[in-house]
């Protein structure tokens, strides 16, 4: 396959700080090429400078073909010309539904088809990308896949969204301690690689550490049974010369097997493998009362003249995990509304459980006091409930000088975990979520899946990213065709994922009957963890 760019030993400052440094890779004509890492780590800086936006600090970038031809499609863009549109195009405008009109009069996801339908029409070598599934539904994300495939030149795009890398990508560049690392195949293969390159690690690191216990006891022996020899050799009845010459042979020995093992190290040079804190985390919602949650009958709602849905009756019960899924404009945000009382029926009815404590995370996150600190905003009296928060905010990703950080001086993905951390820290018994993962990084978004995982309230969930929904929800209300019906209920989970889950319930029911058997029936906290006891009980009897 034809290089078409050569990068070699780039390193990137910014503002006096390294931000990429030693990068070398090759970039292929017809790749598709997935960018990961962090954020912050220097993705879109490292397509800035694929674009010839900003130069490296040293080291150099070089076109192996003449006339190399590149074009960048941002994340966001103030504005667009609408004016001589190519054929290309305007056949990409209509495939995509995208209405005529001022670009600035366009949504969200309509302005970012307008930018992807002029990229992709120019037919460059190389296409990149910013996270172009952003703002997207199901529908346009499966045009723009369909797009790629069967584009002609090299892409390379960053993106979160890891069903998409999976449809799309045949190699990963992955930012890792600076640097760009190459995987070849798509994101599960790259997980598969990386998983597969932790266990050879920790194997190497446990052989030496074995080897290393080995011959350090053997040089233990031989220097005792030397200092013997030679305090031997220093008394009248013992022969000296026999001794001297036995403890001067250990001394030998013990500096021959100092030298074989620092070779081994040298030869094996395994470190050991950075291990995440594995946490029990069980995150408990409020007391739920009644089996049902929500109840629409016969429910219809219009924006002006444009029916979103109608004749919609379905049953939310208590615990549940939906998913609301639809496109762009077919009404997920208004029905959460609805739900919220910030909006009202045009027809129909809609009930909602009068006990319900619901935390609703919107896709703004401006209602936050921005110079709170964590330790202030989420302040507990006693050291145990400190500890919870702390173990909490580490779960998700935060570190420990987070504690005393002012929020504004935080990343929108932080301060969307902070909003839950608060929600789920007042005991809601709901948590209504639109678009959650809109600003989190791969990581950021793997610890909410983990932390949702851990809830056990009820979850009602707007989200264009299907790997998140598979793992954090297990039924899905659908909004098509101005219709809204329940549509589908999950698979039951695996009997790993079912063992792993026991296992979780099991722990906490110990670690709550460990403090019970502390404790008398007229401490404060005993009724609660009693309850809790049961209901832990009852969830393994039932698996």
């Amino acid at each position: 396959m034809q290089e078409l760019v050569k990068i070699d030993s780039v390193n990137i400052e910014i503002e006096g700080t390294l931000l990429l440094e030693q990068v070398k890779a090759g970039v292929r004509r017809g790749e598709v090429i997935g960018l990961i890492g962090n954020n912050g780590a220097g993705k879109s800086t490292l397509l800035k400078l694929l674009n010839g936006d900003i130069a490296p600090s040293s080291g150099s970038i070089t076109p192996l073909i003449q006339g190399l031809k590149t074009v960048m499609v941002e994340q966001e863009a103030m504005n667009q010309s609408r004016e001589a549109l190519s054929p290309g195009e305007t056949a990409l405008l209509q495939k995509w539904d995208v209405p005529d009109g001022p670009y600035e009069q366009l949504s969200g996801g309509e302005k970012l088809k307008v930018r992807l339908a002029r990229g992709i029409a120019q037919n460059a070598h190389l296409l990149l990308l910013d996270e172009p599934t952003n703002h997207l539904d199901e529908e346009g994300i499966g045009f723009l896949i369909k797009e790629l495939k069967g584009y002609r030149g090299t892409v390379i795009l960053v993106s979160h969204d890891r069903s998409f890398l999976d449809e799309v990508a045949d190699v990963i560049w992955s930012i890792e301690n600076k640097t760009v690392v190459t995987y070849e195949g798509n994101y599960s293969a790259y997980v598969k690689i990386v998983e597969q390159r932790r266990l050879t690690q920790q194997r190497a690191y446990e052989k030496q550490q074995k080897l290393i216990e080995r011959i350090e006891g053997q040089i233990q022996d031989l220097t005792s049974w030397s200092g013997k020899a030679h305090a031997q050799s220093t008394k009248q009845e013992f022969p000296k010369e026999f001794y001297r010459s036995k403890a001067k042979r250990m001394d030998a020995q013990v500096k021959s097997k100092r030298k074989r093992l620092e070779k081994e190290i040298e030869r094996i040079n395994a470190e050991p493998v950075e291990v995440e804190e594995k946490k029990h985390l069980s995150v408990r919602a409020g007391r739920r009362a009644g089996k049902r949650l929500l109840e629409v009958k016969d429910l219809g709602k219009a924006h002006g003249s444009k029916e979103l849905f109608r004749g919609a009756s379905f049953t939310i019960q208590n615990g549940e995990r939906v998913a609301v899924t639809g496109g762009n404009g077919s009404g997920k945000t208004t029905f959460l509304n609805m739900i919220m009382g910030n909006e009202t029926p045009d027809e129909g009815e809609m009930w909602l459980s009068p006990a319900a404590k619901i935390g609703y995370l919107t896709q703004e996150v401006f209602d936050l006091p921005l110079d709170e600190t964590p330790e202030n905003l989420f302040y507990r009296e006693t050291f145990h409930d400190r500890g919870q928060v702390r173990n909490l905010m580490t779960y998700l990703g935060f570190g420990k000088s987070q504690w005393e950080e002012p929020i504004r001086h935080m990343s929108m993905g932080e301060r969307v975990k902070c909003k839950l951390i608060k929600y789920i820290l007042e005991d809601r018994d709901v948590l209504i979520l639109d678009e959650p993962t809109n600003h989190l990084d791969l990581l950021s978004r793997e610890q909410l899946e983990h932390t949702l995982a851990a809830y056990d309230g009820t979850l009602i969930v707007v989200s264009h990213d299907r790997y998140f929904l598979e793992k954090t929800t297990s039924a899905e209300i659908a909004i098509e065709n101005r219709k809204m019906v329940r549509k589908w209920e999950q698979a039951e989970p695996s009997k790993d994922e079912r063992e792993e889950l026991k296992m979780q319930l099991e722990t906490e029911r110990q670690e709550v009957l460990g403090k019970l058997s502390f404790m008398t029936p007229a401490q404060k906290e005993y009724a609660e963890l009693d309850e809790r006891f049961n209901e832990l009980t009852k969830r393994i009897r039932d698996m």
